[in-house]
């Protein structure tokens, strides 16, 4: 009787899990469905080459990808080393319980919550204008980094808590310095979640809309140098979607190659950390 009651309930979890599943899987496959049955047919190597014309109802979106991509750089950049020195100064030199500690961590969880257009708001009025440095692609890209650095931190965070208590006290045991820890134990062992932490940083800057509008701008001209105005995919997807008559195929096409770009930095970074991990794993 027992074992007949376990297996009824060993089915009904498994029967959970893939409804929860199924339910995540389905909302995806219907978007990127949607999006190949509309965009697919405007999609070419020129639309990705091509300059934009005729308010972007033609041609293609090679300065956005440009813009987009400098963007995203300046980004990473910036947030990449700050997001990886905060963690370890939360993880290894602040104490759990410790009050900065905690009020440093409720402020990020705070962060990583508001809105973005408040970011851009921010932006706005501190790179744009109190910096001078104008609608352009580095007010767009410190901007975002202020956006992702709670994400980031939090996660790498977390991925130096859970490295073994063991292989702390085994650098220590050989009397290695904190520094030589850090540099050759931790890092190494969390570079799996600092690639998390940054794809989900990514993700979310490459997605971003609300504020980059405030801060780097509508222009989708081919860029020269930081301090030009750019327009990224995202923001060129909702000016064709909602402000351009007729420029919805072009918009679903646009929107593809984003997703399709999202797909691969995920795929790669995953590729990246699985054999990091089995290159690292220590035999047994």
């Amino acid at each position: 009787m027992l074992a007949s009651s376990k297996t009824i309930g060993e089915k009904s979890t498994t029967l959970l899990v893939w409804t929860a599943a199924t339910f995540i899987a389905i909302p995806f496959c219907w978007l990127v469905g949607d999006l190949l049955w509309h965009g697919w047919h405007h999609l070419s190597l020129n639309f990705v080459l091509a300059v934009p014309q005729n308010a972007g109802r033609e041609g293609g979106i090679g300065p956005i990808l440009v813009s987009t991509g400098l963007i995203v750089g300046v980004c990473m950049a910036v947030a990449l080393p700050i997001g990886v020195g905060a963690a370890l100064f939360l993880s290894e030199y602040t104490p759990h319980d410790q009050v900065s500690g905690r009020l440093v961590r409720g402020s990020l969880d705070v962060l990583a919550g508001v809105p973005s257009i408040i970011f851009g708001l921010f932006g706005n009025a501190f790179f744009c204008q109190t910096l001078e440095l104008g609608f352009s692609i580095l007010s767009g890209g410190l901007t975002l980094a202020c956006m992702v650095l709670p994400i980031l931190i939090r996660t790498v965070e977390e991925s130096f808590r859970a490295i073994a208590r063991d292989q702390r006290l085994s650098a220590a045991a050989l009397g290695l310095s904190k520094k030589c820890s850090i540099q050759y134990i931790l890092l190494p062992a969390a570079i799996p979640g600092i690639l998390v932490g940054s794809i989900l940083g990514l993700g979310r800057a490459m997605a971003e809309t609300a504020a980059l509008i405030f801060t780097s701008g509508y222009v989708d001209r081919m860029p020269t140098s930081l301090l030009d105005s750019g327009r990224a995919l995202s923001i060129h997807i909702y000016d064709l979607a909602m402000n351009v008559a007729g420029g919805n195929p072009n918009a679903y096409a646009t929107a593809l190659v984003l997703v399709g770009l999202l797909m691969m930095i995920n795929l790669i970074a995953s590729r990246i950390a699985e054999q990091w991990t089995t290159k690292n794993q220590l035999p047994t």
